[in-house]
């Protein structure tokens, strides 16, 4: 059965999507932005702090569903440099410690709100 995932805890979807949709036991997650929940506003900084504001919101609709971070099977990066590579793989890295899920990361000419980062995922709900 089809089920919209939604919290508070991650920005609302800026278009005619969901945050993310559980079907059975797999979660598909929506492409998380840099922006801060609260304000709706893009985080200030540099890469570093956009890859993690996007985490930091793929982290809470995993919540949301009842998984978390270990249950990630696959990400897609979408980026706007890949000159940023090594700083997005640092920070990605601090989340994706252990069971390392498939993932692709791809330059891309323009993202929604010209953030530099856009992160979406597949994940299980046990």
């Amino acid at each position: 059965m089809k089920q919209v995932i939604n919290t508070k805890k991650a920005p609302a979807a800026i278009g005619p999507y969901s945050q993310a949709i559980r079907l059975d036991k797999l979660l598909f997650i929506s492409g998380q932005l840099p922006m801060n929940p609260d304000t709706m506003e893009i985080v200030e900084g540099n890469i570093q702090e956009q890859t993690k504001q996007a985490l930091e919101n793929l982290k809470a609709i995993l919540e949301e569903a009842g998984s978390n971070l270990n249950n990630v099977v696959k990400t897609t990066l979408f980026i706007k440099d890949m000159g940023d590579f090594a700083n997005i793989n640092e920070v990605y890295a601090t989340y994706f410690t252990e069971n390392k899920p498939a993932r692709a990361c791809v330059e891309v000419a323009r993202l929604p709100k010209d953030v530099g980062v856009e992160i979406e995922a597949i994940a299980v709900v046990e």
